[in-house]
């Protein structure tokens, strides 16, 4: 009834008057789009249609025009496409308009027209991209609120998309879960031609964010390997690719270089004292990993200068590793040593490996002369 209610208010749209004059006032290389808009349109070829309005939305030429062809084309025939594909659509359109009030009203006259009931994954979608904006109004209960709506569609669903439940946990801050299944649904997609630019930058940027705030995540490997994250170069946020590898590398030298840049992002920012402990328990890692497997008994004097900590604080490193399993061994309290049995495994950057290598040829060489020395000896008994 509501959405019946809703058609009936929204004025006849003059599609074909639309797209006709579009041909005459858009930059000629739209010009392909607007043609095939009319013929997929008089045709009723809806998912073709959907399939050229994403090849159009991902065109930078285009994104000046991106509001106006949601609301005076998009609109006219929105019920024909399938519920999630048109949410993915409002989205991106959302972010072309700036005015913070303006972009909330949009997305919340969007969300009633989704049903929840019919396309119950197209709502929660859009119930969590509204509750984060909310929040970023700073209209916490209204966020929270929403936020629980989309909880109670989750748990009567049986299959999610992964999107789906990456958007909900981005809405809701849960940084470990948004991180797996944001990377879920990279898996399922070809990055290049079904994520267009904007979406590439947003998912690289809070894939990044994730990675490095979620408390149970220390092995960034899928995404360093991963080529969404190609996606912050060149841009304002490529420094947080470059922190990322610096998490990877342990590398605490680097990470106090980069702090002075935190303030960009404040919700950074606000968790250094997280982040300071994080990069110290890669640090530890990083220490271990870079030592012989006979060698990986070290007193605390050298953990504290590895990880720049006081030397009161290393006992409490130790006890955290061990709790997140990032390493597995002893600790002598007396002795103020730790004997290192295992460290968890993770992907290496070219200095890594080229140091792994030199490891390899020192081991290699090592096993060579035993074998001159056991050799001669064998010969003889036998």
């Amino acid at each position: 009834m509501e959405k019946a209610k809703s058609a009936a208010k929204q004025p006849k749209l003059d599609v074909e008057g639309y797209l006709t004059t579009a041909l005459s006032s858009t930059p000629q290389e739209l010009h392909q789009f607007f043609q095939s808009f009319l013929e997929l349109h008089s045709r009723k070829l809806w998912h073709q249609l959907t399939l050229k309005l994403a090849e159009f939305f991902d065109y930078p030429l285009a994104k000046p025009f991106r509001v106006e062809v949601f609301s005076r084309f998009i609109r006219d025939f929105e019920e024909k496409l399938n519920a999630l594909r048109l949410v993915e659509m409002g989205v991106i359109v959302s972010e072309d308009i700036t005015n913070p009030v303006s972009h909330l009203e949009f997305l919340i006259d969007l969300l009633s027209r989704i049903s929840k009931d019919k396309s119950p994954d197209a709502h929660v979608v859009l119930l969590s991209t509204v509750a984060h904006s909310k929040l970023s109004f700073g209209d916490v209960e209204g966020c929270r609120a929403d936020i629980d709506a989309a909880w109670e569609i989750l748990d009567d669903l049986n299959a999610v998309e992964p999107s789906v439940n990456a958007t909900y946990y981005r809405a809701k801050a849960e940084y470990a879960p948004y991180y797996r299944n944001s990377l879920l649904y990279l898996a399922c997609v070809d990055v290049q031609r079904d994520v267009n630019d904007q979406e590439r930058l947003m998912r690289a940027h809070d894939l990044g964010v994730s990675a490095l705030l979620g408390d149970t995540i220390y092995n960034f490997g899928e995404l360093l390997l991963h080529p969404i994250l190609n996606a912050l170069d060149g841009t304002p946020y490529e420094w947080i690719k470059k922190l990322l590898f610096t998490f990877n590398e342990g590398n605490i030298g680097k990470f106090e270089a980069l702090a002075p840049v935190f303030p960009k992002e404040p919700i950074l920012q606000e968790n250094f004292p997280f982040l300071r402990q994080k990069i110290c328990l890669m640090a530890l890692i990083e220490s271990v990993f870079r030592r012989n497997a006979y060698d990986r008994t070290m007193t605390f004097q050298t953990i504290a200068e590895e990880t720049r900590l006081a030397i009161d604080d290393v006992e409490h490193l130790l006890m955290k590793a061990l709790s997140l399993k990032l390493i597995q061994g002893f600790i002598d309290q007396v002795e103020q040593k730790a004997s290192i049995t295992w460290v968890q495994p993770r992907v290496l950057s070219r200095q890594q490996i080229g140091a792994l290598a030199d490891r390899l040829k020192e081991w290699n060489t090592r096993l060579h002369g035993v074998e001159e020395r056991v050799a001669p000896e064998l010969l003889v008994t036998a």
